[in-house]
């Protein structure tokens, strides 16, 4: 499973209908929260996503990405967290860690680990892994890949029954890469696996104008989310501001050969109708789509 829920898809200005933002990932049971904008908390209890995260990556330090964080922190501990929290994020996150545990008079139950990263760096999971992606927007601030590491391919059962390999043990050492033999002769997995199939990638940029690192990234990436805060009309205040407008995000996402783009961080004055920002995006990218509160999507696995 890699299922991702939107609790946060406003930009600087929260409206009735739009959080801060505030993205939460559930990868085959890991859990971690992209931003963390005012009110995720509450998100998170509509969405029924729990509350035993893992991680939170911060994209940038401006406030409507990371305010939610003091009240979420004395929750879990609240309820009785004591598992290590790790929060990844650009320059500064060392020093805003600092001043959350001292944020009142309150002491958590459990232990906050802050991990300062560049552009490159990599946070290996084991069956996937995440790497953070210098972006720009004017203060230090990064993206995020979340990447699947390739999976075996698949096994054929037939041909190797007729290969002489009885059923049991000796199949999952094949399919793990293993030689094995049976009856004197050699049987290695090529035999018998197929080619290895792609994991999936999920990329996120933040807050940031269309920049070449993010592109490359996001090379036939299974999902793009990408800043999306205005209509192509207000493109030199989305240059002034460094952000993007849905046109420049959807040119990246067809450039980079993504599958499909969502685009968030939309601004409040877009708060009655997106129409526009939805158009702009569709004239050069179909699979485009505006992010909504609470909306979930479901990556599945390549076949």
């Amino acid at each position: 499973m890699l299922r991702v829920t939107f609790l946060g898809t406003g930009g600087t200005l929260p409206t009735p209908d739009r959080n801060p933002s505030a993205i939460f990932i559930n990868i085959k049971g890991d859990t971690m929260l992209f931003d963390c904008g005012e009110g995720t908390q509450q998100q998170m209890m509509r969405a029924k996503t729990g509350m035993k995260l893992g991680s939170i990556f911060i994209t940038h330090y401006h406030a409507d990405h990371f305010l939610g964080i003091p009240g979420l922190i004395q929750t879990m501990s609240f309820n009785g967290r004591t598992e290590t929290l790790d929060i990844y994020g650009p320059e500064w996150t060392e020093q805003f860690v600092r001043f959350l545990i001292e944020l009142g008079y309150s002491r958590l139950n459990y232990k906050i680990n802050a991990h300062e990263l560049k552009g490159g760096d990599v946070i290996d999971k084991g069956e996937y892994l995440i790497r953070a992606v210098e972006t720009d927007h004017g203060i230090p601030s990064l993206g995020y890949v979340l990447l699947e590491k390739p999976r075996p391919g698949r096994f054929n059962r037939e041909k190797a029954i007729g290969l002489g390999v009885p059923v049991g043990s000796l199949f999952s050492k094949l399919h793990k890469g293993e030689t094995i033999t049976v009856n004197g002769r050699e049987i290695h997995p090529e035999e018998v696996v197929g080619k290895q199939r792609p994991g999936r990638k999920l990329v996120y940029s933040g807050d940031t104008r269309p920049c070449k690192e993010i592109e490359n990234e996001s090379r036939y990436a299974d999902l793009l989310i990408h800043d999306g805060t205005m209509a192509h009309d207000l493109q030199d205040w989305a240059v002034e501001t460094k952000h993007s407008t849905t046109k420049e995000a959807a040119e990246l996402a067809r450039n980079a050969g993504a599958r499909k783009l969502i685009l968030t961080h939309i601004s409040s004055r877009y708060s009655e109708n997106t129409k526009q920002l939805l158009d702009d995006a569709k004239e050069v990218f179909q699979n485009a789509s505006i992010a909504k509160e609470l909306m979930e999507i479901v990556i599945p696995v390549q076949q």
